[in-house]
């Protein structure tokens, strides 16, 4: 399939990756949607408010929608436990902007836009200068090497310390098990490639913006966190007369689903985890908050990520250093902990000795685990392989193509297009 000069405008990269929807589904008057998280919410929101003579049947086995978009508070404390930002694209602005959000999105705070990698010895910068490091020449030839495909995030960046530090801030796992493609779709030139200059795209991407227009390195987010976004969407899901919600509903295959809505199989949107065995890493989210005279030292950022396996943590993010909305009380820095189970033992009170020695020695006002994470792997190869794959079944989400929140509101809308 080539895809026109506007579908690149309107979607951008996201139509590098698979997009796994049969034509069939268009042709649908009842779709069931397997999966209550962020991905089965949009879906249904946009083709349900399109189409108003199309009954949308969203399923979901826990006991309440949202899926891993959770945020954590304790009065004026506030962390998201999964993904807290979003980086532009215009599809979810647009989303934002359709049901209402606008005021409470805000861009992110442009004097954290500094990042670390912390090697067990020195905070070195993460930035174009850190690739000149590399070597210009070594870098050329490794990204050649991974527009051939099926390259490893190892093989694309020739620094471990790098490729590491950028996988496990993203998918918790070491370089070398992670797909370059999967990752970075636009940088290995995976899939399709636009009509134009890409450069010249993106010039005319910026100009779809309907909220604000994001400055250059910016993200974006919430005020409350990520979970505004999906309990306004649940609100005005409630709105829609021709949506149903399936609580605390256990499916196993797309043709369960199928039956239980009385729909063909094709009328199904998987918008689940995978029904295949998948390998998964494990995670758990920390928060640690201090007064800002203790943390003085610790400069305003985004954030740190640690490469080195003999430290339990991968990951701290400046919380209150990087949304524009309020993420801590008056005079005090939140900083969110991420702990790859494959490196830690169980035990907090290593987590808060390591933490001394990353921010500062005073003591917290705040520490405790607020949750943990289970992330599918995503081995080299692997969007080669579901791009090959035949279409027998409509997938959707961040189980399956992509895991960023904007990738799943890219796809939803992508899918509503269709109707």
């Amino acid at each position: 399939m080539m895809y026109s000069l506007q579908e690149w405008i309107r979607h951008g990269d996201e139509l590098r990756r698979p997009f796994h929807i049969l034509p069939k589904i268009t042709s649908s008057r009842h779709i069931a949607i397997v999966g209550g998280g962020l991905s089965g919410l949009t879906i249904a929101y946009l083709i349900a408010k399109k189409r108003s003579d199309i009954t949308i049947t969203l399923i979901e086995e826990n006991k309440s929608l949202g899926g891993v978009i959770s945020t954590w508070k304790d009065g004026e404390w506030c962390c998201d436990l999964a993904v807290n930002a979003t980086r532009p694209h215009p599809a979810v602005w647009r989303l934002v902007d359709d049901i209402g959000l606008a005021k409470k999105f805000l861009p992110s705070n442009p004097a954290a836009n500094r990042r670390w990698i912390y090697d067990g010895v020195k905070l070195q910068p993460l930035n174009f200068l850190t690739a000149l490091k590399i070597g210009p020449l070594n870098l050329y030839n490794s990204m050649k090497k991974a527009r051939e495909g099926g390259c490893s995030i190892e093989e694309m960046i020739p620094d471990n310390k790098i490729a590491d530090a950028l996988t496990l801030g993203i998918v918790n796992d070491v370089a070398a098990n992670v797909d370059a493609d999967f990752l970075f779709p636009s940088l290995t030139r995976f899939g399709h490639e636009p009509p134009q200059k890409w450069s010249s795209i993106k010039r005319k991407m910026k100009r779809t913006y309907p909220l604000f227009v994001p400055k250059r390195g910016s993200v974006a987010s919430f005020d409350g966190g990520m979970e505004t976004l999906v309990n306004e969407l649940k609100i005005q899901i409630e709105k829609l007369q021709n949506v149903k919600v399936m609580l605390d509903t256990r499916i196993e295959n797309s043709r369960q689903a199928a039956d239980i809505c009385n729909v063909p199989e094709t009328s199904v949107i998987w918008a689940a985890p995978a029904m295949e065995d998948r390998s998964v890493n494990k995670l758990s989210i920390f928060v640690v908050g201090y007064r800002e005279a203790d943390v003085d030292s610790v400069s305003v950022g985004y954030g740190t990520l640690i490469p080195n396996s003999n430290i339990p943590i991968s990951g701290i993010l400046h919380e209150s250093d990087i949304h524009s909305s309020k993420r801590a009380p008056e005079g005090h820095r939140l900083f969110r902990i991420m702990v790859p189970h494959s490196r830690w033992d169980g035990d907090h009170k290593k987590i808060i000795t390591h933490v001394r020695e990353l921010l500062t020695k005073a003591d917290p006002i705040l520490f405790e685990h607020i949750g943990e994470r289970t992330i599918p792997e995503y081995p080299p190869g692997y969007l080669s392989e579901i791009s090959q794959s035949e279409v027998t079944l409509n997938r959707v989400g961040w189980n399956f193509s992509g895991v960023s929140l904007t990738h799943v509101i890219a796809e939803a809308e992508r899918v509503a297009d269709l109707f």
